[in-house]
């Protein structure tokens, strides 16, 4: 009986882990899906460059904004109840996307499929570390979780652009649909639920000032090719961004148990961390949306041509992150982000020169180096912001990674857009933005190197003693 009753347990284990993975899987596919959809919601929309921008960044900029006061919600209020509310929203926001009438209704649905975004990446990983309470069988299930994110990056464009193809851009939206409601039931049958001893207590004057200084800066920058550089808006949005970020820094620092922990960013290793997730994903959100543009306005793909494209991309992130977790966990984060900033690089440095002729095999060959490069340098990301912190920071620090990664896709498809906007030719503008994309990945390489110095591992340690201080009860 009791061997029935373990296996049981196991079978319900992995079915809560599936359960989480599906969220993962949809999430994670509407950053890549939407990609290929582009040119025909441009056409069918009437959409200008800025608006297929938003149509992008709606969705990422509420992830960024929100991803930290989400995790908070679900444990204090229960992660369960946080997970079917923002499966809920989510597909609430598909549906919506896939009925827009106009690029203005579609940017508005994405903000709220963004919303329920949000409740469910932190908020699953949460429930999987809850079910999964023995380390080697919480290892495979996160080794699981992550292989996720390349099947999403391999899948997405390929069903986004057979989709747009067979049945219309709106369907990309309609798949969503019935896989939240099914996910709303396995969750209510399957998913116990659970709550954190002692939640973090709410932030709202700083999480306002996070909406603010993100908002502002994305906005200011995809905005000011229309409004101009000079323009009253994009000025006062410069300044809002400043007063925001000045206004931001004092408050947290006399926050007991603030939104973003500043002292963390006294630990190099974990402030490179941070900067690396900005540039490494600004980098893999220009090159959705660059190539989109590239495939099928400049060489004339379809859009499902265009998704087979990008499937070497897919392929070879997905077999390099596992190793790139091997590498980090035997040698450190050095030679993944080193490697990782030197294929990219070069790849943007390739791509800076193609034109409408430039043979195909050069395309696939750069963006299966491309894919190298952004397979290995995930990994280290979250492993150094939270390596040599205290357990009971760990959550936290992991989710500030988490939230670069937004932050930074977010202005990659911002900043590429407007130099694809302001320039003469669509073919001029790509070229530039290639160029931006690597001054962003040489970041990465460089970071590699400073940041994994023993000098940088000595900040790291003293930031864990400092916190290591405050979890130690006084003496009597």
């Amino acid at each position: 009986m009791r061997n029935d009753q373990e296996t049981l347990s196991l079978k319900r284990r992995v079915l809560v882990l599936a359960i989480c993975c599906t969220s993962l899987l949809v999430v994670s596919m509407d950053n890549t899906i939407v990609n290929v959809a582009l040119p025909a919601i441009r056409a069918d929309l009437q959409a200008s460059i800025t608006g297929l921008q938003w149509t992008i960044d709606a969705y990422t900029l509420v992830l960024a904004c929100f991803l930290m006061l989400a995790g908070a919600t679900g444990d204090r209020l229960g992660r369960k109840r946080t997970f079917q509310v923002g499966l809920a929203v989510f597909g609430l926001g598909s549906l919506l996307c896939s009925l827009a009438p106009s690029i203005g209704w579609l940017v508005a649905a994405r903000a709220v499929q963004g919303i329920g975004g949000t409740m469910l990446n932190p908020v699953a990983m949460s429930i999987i570390t809850n079910v999964f309470t023995d380390p080697r069988e919480r290892a495979r299930a996160i080794g699981v979780w992550g292989s996720v994110v390349g099947i999403a990056l391999g899948l997405g464009p390929v069903l986004g652009g057979l989709l747009t193809e067979t049945v219309g851009w709106r369907a990309i939206f309609w798949v969503n649909v019935p896989v939240v409601l099914v996910a709303i039931a396995a969750t209510a049958r399957y998913v116990p639920e659970s709550r954190a001893p002692h939640a973090r207590r709410p932030d709202p004057v700083g999480q306002i000032l996070v909406v603010v200084l993100l908002a502002s800066v994305v906005t200011g920058v995809i905005e000011a090719p229309r409004a101009g550089w000079t323009s009253p808006l994009i000025i006062g949005l410069g300044v809002l961004a400043v007063v925001a970020l000045v206004a931001l820094l004092m408050w947290e620092r006399r926050r007991r148990e603030p939104l973003i922990e500043l002292r963390f960013f006294s630990s190099v290793p974990f402030s490179s961390a941070t900067v690396v997730a900005v540039c490494a994903f600004a980098a893999f959100g220009s090159f959705l949306f660059l190539s989109t543009l590239y495939l099928q306005e400049v060489r004339g793909l379809s859009a499902f041509e265009a998704g087979l494209a990008l499937l070497p991309a897919a392929v070879t992130a997905t077999v390099c992150a596992p190793l790139s977790g091997r590498w980090v966990a035997t040698r450190g984060p050095r030679t993944s982000l080193v490697i990782a900033g030197i294929a990219t690089t070069l790849v943007a440095v390739v791509i800076a020169q193609v034109g409408p002729t430039t043979p195909l095999w050069v395309l696939l060959a750069a963006y299966a180096v491309f894919g190298i490069g952004f397979g290995l340098v995930n990994p280290p990301i979250t492993n150094t912001a939270v390596s040599g912190m205290p357990r009971s920071q760990a959550g936290v620090a992991a989710a500030v990674a988490s939230t670069s990664r937004q932050v930074g896709q977010s202005l990659g498809v911002a900043v590429s857009g407007t130099v694809v906007a302001t320039a003469a030719t669509v073919g001029t503008g790509l070229s530039a933005a290639w160029w931006v994309v690597g001054a962003a990945t040489l970041v990465i390489g460089v970071l590699g190197v400073l940041a994994t110095t023993a000098r940088a591992d000595a900040t790291a340690d003293r930031v864990a003693d400092l916190f290591a201080e405050e979890a130690t009860p006084a003496r009597l």
